[in-house]
Order: structure tokens, then sequence, then C-alpha cells
């Protein structure tokens, strides 16, 4: 499973963040959320964690259900 790229994430005044995947708005995060994100990205694989927060990741069954007969439609 290859690793993801292309997120990114920026904090505002106001404590909200936002976290993009290649240009696009992936999700906001505001208050305590916000805090325990930055307090996660900050000591792990950045790309990783964002991956994770926003639910914009692979788990390694796309091709199986892909290739599944009841979805050859």
């Amino acid at each position: 499973m290859p690793r993801p790229f292309g997120f990114a994430y920026a904090q505002r005044p106001d404590g909200t963040v936002t976290i993009t995947h290649q240009g696009r708005p992936a999700g906001t995060l505001r208050g305590a959320r916000a805090q325990k994100f930055l307090a996660e990205v900050g000591s792990g694989d950045a790309q990783l964690v964002m991956a994770r927060w926003t639910g914009a990741y692979k788990h390694g069954n796309e091709r199986t259900a892909r290739n599944h007969p009841r979805n050859k439609a």
C-alpha cells in the first residue's frame, strides 16, 4: 500500500485547523479536536496522520472489492 501524500494543513488565528488534500478541502477541526490533531501531527508522520483524520486513506481491500462479481456492473 503506498504512503499517503498531497495533504496539507493550515492553522487559523481562531484555532481552527483546515486540512486539504491536493488543494481541495478535506476537513475542518475546531476546539479540542484541533488541539489534539496538532499534537499528533507534530509527533508522527504528518501525511499519515492527516490521512487518518480525514478518512481519506486506503484500507487495502479496494482491488478485491472492485473485482467482486457483485460490483461488475
